[in-house]
């Protein structure tokens, strides 16, 4: 019985590290994996003693002096009560979600493909995957929720963006300046290496449901000021009416995506031979028939911005000569199919 109190104490205790410390820094794959086996521990404990009055109360006893304890190391310590016993797994994963000191390697397993589950399907035998689990549950909730309402992305994308804000909403509020939220991007970019396609669409569900003022969509549009090569793939993968969106929605946005078209632009050249505009850059390379389709979904998706592109392009135009020639100016003949495409529609 003894051992009983003292584990419930100690795994309470590792639940108040994992949420306030910095020592999940130095956390790996096994630690994290021991740490959820003992929160389901705790969570046998609780089933199995909930109706005995003279243990419960014996554990109840023990969890205000761990509480007592915690508090003082840790000031924005939150007690504990038996109750709580019975869902120490959410807690561990609540509060290593919020823990800003939690390394990109820890989220990598923690969002990874599940190895094991167990067999009441509600617990892991180990770390590896538990949001992922959660978020293809949420995924599917969201489909069945909104099956008259079709998105631009897939739902588990949208899943793991509302995670990613409330995430870097939490550094935000613990750092006074944007240093912390760009060292958590750069972070998260860097542990998406071999999907880098799946962040842009994170990213991009990110932009399209939060407001214009809301902090956390200025910095992440500043954030990608400095990130070139992830913006360009951002337009390029992400569905245009998404990006359209993204653009009505943040002005910040527009400018840079109309940037990326402009320089898209200026990688085509006119093949006399061909008759034809041919892209001349390998990196994120598109068709004169592809940049015009973004052209014209941004035209299609408000008056302000066909009026932003049209001054642009206009411009553009004038500042080579003005020329109604076909293959002499991009600009001039982007204008002149646009304009055919607006008609059409």
């Amino acid at each position: 019985m003894e051992a009983m109190v003292k584990n419930v104490s100690s795994t309470v205790e590792l639940l108040a590290v994992a949420t306030h410390s910095d020592a999940v820094t130095r956390w790996d794959e096994e630690t994290l994996s021991r740490a959820f086996h003992w929160t389901i521990y705790c969570e046998h404990i609780h089933a199995r003693f909930h109706y005995n009055p003279v243990i419960r109360k014996l554990l109840e006893r023990q969890l205000e002096m761990t509480n007592e304890s915690l508090s003082i190391v840790f000031p924005n310590y939150t007690a504990l009560c038996f109750t709580d016993l019975s869902r120490c797994q959410n807690l561990l994963l609540d509060g290593l979600l919020r823990n800003t000191h939690l390394p990109i390697s820890v989220m990598k397993i923690l969002f990874d493909k599940p190895k094991h589950l167990s067999n009441n399907g509600s617990s892991f035998e180990d770390a590896k995957g538990i949001c992922s689990s959660i978020i293809e549950t949420k995924s599917a909730c969201k489909v069945l929720g909104n099956v008259n309402r079709p998105s631009a992305l897939c739902p588990d994308a949208e899943v793991q963006a509302e995670l990613f804000m409330e995430k870097l909403d939490l550094v935000l509020k613990q750092n006074s300046d944007n240093y912390g939220a760009n060292q958590f991007l750069d972070s998260v970019l860097r542990g998406c290496d071999k999907d880098e396609e799946h962040f842009c669409a994170i990213i991009g569900s990110s932009l399209q449901t939060e407001s214009t003022m809301d902090p956390k969509c200025m910095v992440i549009l500043d954030w990608l000021k400095q990130k070139h090569n992830f913006l360009e793939g951002m337009c390029h993968s992400l569905p245009l009416s998404l990006l359209a969106d993204m653009a009505e929605k943040h002005l910040g946005f527009r400018d840079m995506y109309s940037d990326v078209l402009k320089k898209w632009a200026k990688e085509i050249e006119y093949d006399i031979n061909n008759r034809e505009w041919t892209p001349v850059s390998k990196n994120h390379s598109v068709s004169f028939q592809n940049l015009t389709q973004h052209f014209v979904s941004l035209c299609k998706a408000s008056i302000s911005l066909r009026n932003f592109l049209e001054t642009e392009l206009q411009a553009l135009k004038f500042s080579e000569g003005d020329f109604d020639v076909r293959g002499l100016s991009i600009w001039e003949d982007l204008l002149k199919y646009i304009f055919k495409e607006m008609a059409r529609s």
